[in-house]
């Protein structure tokens, strides 16, 4: 661990926080946003302790995925629509609290927390076995392919993690507006999966072999 990589995430948490938390509460014209704090909590803490755990135990690892600089153009354009969904979504949910409208019922929050936190463990998983992944596409150094674990299931296991994560946080708001928006992000996640294996394909040995043995990208018997 070095000073400058525990600066540079302690400033990026804490950033996140103040970013989503202005997203949520500003719309929503009020700090008693409940279902909004739920969220917080549900999305900073285990994000905090991650962190924690990656900075003395894998600090390159935490290093990567605090690299958000992607060098392809086509996948810029599938960040700026990520970007875009969260704005949006966040927006709405909260302007539904604010003129009183689109909340749904405690019992669709509180499963929609658990299925949260449930992909939150999937995502640790896949952090776990395997270390070579960054938030941009890109070739590393001694790099193979992972077949083992979730891996042996789909061949993007971090991208369903982040599938049920994504469209559990609007139900976790309350918001079926926000949820709407929230589809999207299967779509923008298919594009950036067919950019990314044309990418691997190219410069991974054993990749192409890993495809024929592991079928499924994203969800086991469907994609």
């Amino acid at each position: 661990m070095t000073t400058k990589l525990f600066i540079q995430a302690i400033t990026k948490f804490l950033l996140g926080m103040v970013l989503v938390g202005l997203l949520i509460f500003l719309p929503a014209g009020t700090l008693l946003f409940f279902y909004g704090w739920i969220f917080m909590g549900i999305l900073f803490v285990p994000m905090f302790f991650a962190g924690i755990v990656m900075m003395f135990k894998d600090p390159e690892l935490l290093r990567k995925r605090l690299n958000a600089k992607e060098e392809q153009r086509e996948q810029n354009l599938v960040i700026k629509l990520s970007g875009l969904m969260f704005l949006s979504g966040f927006i709405v949910a909260g302007l539904g609290v604010r003129f009183e409208r689109y909340i749904l019922p405690k019992e669709v929050v509180i499963a929609s927390a658990v299925i949260f936190l449930f992909a939150y463990v999937l995502y640790a998983e896949v952090l776990r076995e395997n270390t070579y992944l960054s938030r941009t596409i890109e070739l590393q150094e001694n790099q193979k392919v992972i077949d083992t674990g979730l891996y042996g299931i789909v061949r993007h296991p971090m991208y369903s993690a982040t599938l049920l994560l994504f469209l559990s946080i609007p139900l976790v708001l309350g918001s079926i507006y926000s949820f709407i928006i929230f589809l999207a992000y299967p779509f923008i996640i298919a594009k950036r999966i067919k950019s990314e294996e044309e990418f691997l394909e190219r410069e991974l040995a054993g990749y192409r072999e890993y495809k024929q043995k592991v079928k499924y990208r994203l969800l086991p018997f469907v994609w």
